[in-house]
């Protein structure tokens, strides 16, 4: 049986570390990749189907079975609050929502730590509010992973780096095992990896991929 998957967000921190494990996961035949300009490094791997789109406008998706969706960005990046959930809220429940009408059965989404959609800080609320979402979109299962501070090379993919992240690799990475598991900070590629192995052993309903078990 061919095992197609679709991924959201391959630019990204987490979303390149995604690629490249779909690349080498043998479950899955096909990886259809939205992206909204061509990426030389994607177009090169053979299972990998590249679609441009606009995240605004999405077209009806390609049929896949899993979906990973690490679409996310930053209030300074974006550069406003309303621009911020455009992305992180509404990017993230439009194609869920579109791979789910294609029949896609297993999704898995890269929120983070702290997300609550009754918090009054506006990061968690909306990360929250997009949980709540996609948890409601009728997948078999949904994954939902829940990262501390990410580590990782943005520089790498010509992202600015995030002050807190910086502060945590200098402060956290020569004490990490002092710190306790639940909020250490974690590799991108870790969280990749365990969003992997958790959609494709999940249970059917919603489960959350808590911090700890990331590393």
């Amino acid at each position: 049986m061919n095992t197609r998957a679709l991924l959201a967000g391959a630019t990204g921190l987490v979303g390149r570390e995604l690629a490249a494990g779909l690349a080498l996961n043998a479950e899955y035949d096909a990886v259809h990749v939205l992206v909204r300009r061509e990426v030389s490094e994607l177009t090169s791997v053979p299972k990998f189907v590249l679609h441009v789109v606009s995240f605004d406008a999405l077209p009806a998706l390609p049929a896949a079975d899993d979906v990973y969706i690490a679409l996310g960005t930053t209030i300074k990046v974006a550069g406003s609050q309303e621009a911020f959930r455009r992305v992180d809220h509404d990017y993230v429940v439009a194609v869920a929502r579109a791979a789910r009408s294609g029949g896609a059965r297993r999704l898995g989404v890269v929120s983070a730590l702290g997300a609550d959609a009754k918090s009054r800080i506006f990061y968690n609320r909306v990360k929250g509010e997009m949980e709540a979402a996609v948890s409601e979109l009728g997948y078999d299962s949904v994954v939902i992973a829940h990262p501390s501070l990410l580590l990782g090379d943005r520089e790498a993919l010509g992202q600015p780096a995030r002050s807190g992240e910086v502060w945590s690799r200098r402060l956290f990475e020569p004490m990490s095992g002092l710190v306790p598991a639940k909020v250490r900070p974690v590799r991108a590629s870790a969280v990749a990896a365990a969003l992997i192995r958790a959609v494709q052993a999940a249970p059917p309903g919603v489960s959350f991929l808590e911090n700890r078990a990331m590393h």
